[in-house]
Order: C-alpha cells, then structure tokens, then sequence
C-alpha cells in the first residue's frame, strides 16, 4: 500500500463523524422548529413547562410538543426540572445561557438566525442541485423571507452595539463620520441595520443606502422609521452601479455584501466614481483566511458553509458573475480594487465578530 492509499481515518472513524454531523444537523433543525413554533420564548417566559402547558402557552399539539422537548433534553439543549413519574408528566427549563443565544436578539451571541438560514437553503436543495450541475444559482428572493431576515437578525446586533467602536479605532474614518453635514453611501444595506446604527450613533451624519431587493428595502424604511432616523436616513431600490448619479458622497461602505455581488469589480469602479476628494471607501467582509489550506478553523468552515448553500448559488444567479462566494480572501478583495482602478485594499480594523474592514485607496 503506498502513503497516498493509506486511509486518514478508519472506516469506523469516519462514519463516527458523519453521525457526529447528523446528530449535528438535527439540532439545528429541531432549533428552527423551536423558534418558529414559539417554544423557546414561552420557555424563558414561563417555565418550567410540561408538553400540554408548552402546546398550550404557543397554540401548538401536545403529542410534537412532548417529542420536542424530549429531543431538545436528550441532546442538552433544555434541562429537565422535574423528570416526572407515571403518573406526572416531565417539565422542562430553558437555560439562561441558551435562552440568550436562541432568544435574544440584542445578544452578540445570537445566533438562533444560523438555524433559520440554513433550514431556508434546505428547503431549497433541489434548485441548488441543479444550479451545481448547470452553473446557475438560487437568489435571496428564492431563498424567502426566512433568509432575508436571518441575515438581518444576526448582523444587527453587531452594528447596534459595536460598529461605531470599530469606526472610532480608524481616526480618519470616524473623523468624517463625525462631521457635521457628512454624507455617506451604504451599499447593499439590506434591511438597513448597519446604516441606522451610524446615523444614531453620529447625528450629524447623512445616509443613503441603496439595494437592489424591494422587500429589503421596504423593511429597512420601516426600520428606520421606527428608529426616529428617517429624516437622516434614506434608502433606495437601485444597483450600485448607480452610485455615481446620487454623489458625490464623503463615505461609501459595504457591509458584509460584496462578496454576494455578481459584478464586484464593477461596483468598486462606481464606488470611486461616487466619493468626494479625499472621500473614504470601507468594505467589511469575511475574516478568512489569506489562502486556503485544508486544516481550517472552526470559522472558515462555517464560511464555507454559507458559500456552498447561500452565497455562492446568490452570486451566480446573476450571469455573468464573478463567482466570490464567501470565503473572501483579501488577495481576491485586492485584485477586485486594483481592476476598478484603485491602488489597494489596506485592513483597517482586523477583527469584528466573523469580520473584517477594509479603506479601498
């Protein structure tokens, strides 16, 4: 047997780790379920619950209800407070630090939208087949609501409570935050979280987002609206292409988006067509690694993830495409900048939960 046929892992390991993934699997799923049902709230409202208080407390069956939290204390999730004899039944508690990561949508450490994001590109694993056989892709709009607004959910706690941190931590860039009458682009903004969080947290600062979904941007009017920014904050249905028509603006920023985009080269050309003189240009993306290598940490597996049955497929919805899926490399971020004419893509603030900024110069 030559070193190239012998095996990394024994038969049996391997099939330990695909049952390790499957087990991993139904947890997120059975998380999903739990969320969408109302049944981790009621929890952490209300319990201890048994199966018929839970059904009754959410409007749900108590036969699921019982094979739910049964599952959920199997695997950990939820802890038994009473284990319940014949003839009475078994109640349940949700954990203070799981209630804050299933629950809490204000937490750094949400992530209850992980489950929702990844049951809405399952529900979607025929059209994702078939776009890995043709080269086409699956767009947020087929992905649904679900996505959307899990991608919202999960980021806006980190623009909420830590994005004018980061700003403060590159001189330059929060100085024209601050000043008085600036005015900024936030490219692909969603619903509108990241462009929200600026505005409140510089009052004299004017922003314009712009995306290319309606749905986003109608929720993101609404966001702002009930933020009390709306008078500062304006969002348009439009291609980033565009930016060039609404400028010229002190800042341009793209949260967590170019690496979605089909055309990115093309809307960091328009970014520079876009910004003032000694204007800014920021992009937060990924924290991957420079270059792959096969040993990756917990995180860039989870990037890959989302490229496999999100991003990537979004991107490639939209021919011709570049294709960047989401481990976005800073060499590929680089080679972007430099083909739309600018000189480099220079790290500004290294780390920010999963990410990372960059000034475009």
């Amino acid at each position: 047997m030559t070193e190239q046929d012998t095996p990394v892992e024994s038969v049996d390991a391997f099939a330990d780790r695909v049952q390790s993934a499957a087990l991993g699997w139904i947890d997120l799923m059975s998380i999903h379920l739990g969320s969408q049902l109302g049944w981790y709230r009621a929890l952490a409202q209300a319990g201890p619950l048994d199966a018929d208080e839970l059904a009754a407390a959410t409007g749900t069956h108590p036969r699921y209800a019982r094979e739910w939290l049964e599952q959920q204390a199997a695997t950990g999730l939820l802890r038994v407070a009473e284990p319940g004899d014949a003839p009475g039944p078994a109640r349940f508690v949700l954990p203070p630090a799981a209630a804050e990561v299933l629950t809490d949508g204000t937490s750094l450490s949400y992530l209850e939208p992980l489950a929702r994001m990844f049951a809405s590109s399952g529900a979607r694993m025929e059209d994702l087949i078939d776009a890995y056989r043709t080269g086409g892709g699956v767009s947020w709009e087929r992905l649904g609501r679900h996505a959307r607004q899990s991608q919202a959910d999960m980021n806006r706690p980190w623009y909420e409570q830590e994005l004018a941190g980061a700003m403060a931590t590159h001189a330059p860039v929060h100085d024209m935050l601050s000043r008085p009458g600036a005015r900024i682009a936030d490219v692909g903004m969603g619903e509108g979280w990241s462009s929200i969080a600026l505005a409140t947290a510089f009052p004299g600062l004017r922003v314009e987002g712009f995306d290319v979904d309606h749905e986003s941007v109608v929720a993101a009017r609404a966001n702002a609206e009930r933020a009390g920014v709306a008078d500062r904050v304006a969002f348009h249905e439009e291609d980033a292409a565009r930016l060039p028509e609404f400028g010229p603006f002190d800042g341009v920023f793209a949260f967590e988006c170019l690496h979605d985009m089909p055309h990115p080269v093309e809307v960091l050309a328009a970014a520079r067509g876009a910004v003032a003189p000694g204007g800014h240009v920021v992009i937060m993306d990924e924290a991957s690694a420079e270059w792959f290598a096969p040993d990756a940490d917990d995180t860039e597996r989870l990037l890959y993830g989302f490229s496999l049955f999100i991003c990537l497929p979004d991107g490639m919805s939209h021919q011709p495409s570049a294709g960047t899926g989401t481990v976005f490399r800073q060499h590929t971020l680089r080679d972007y900048a430099r083909a739309a004419g600018w000189s480099d893509a220079r790290v500004i603030v290294p780390e920010f939960g999963m990410w990372r900024f960059y000034e475009i110069v």
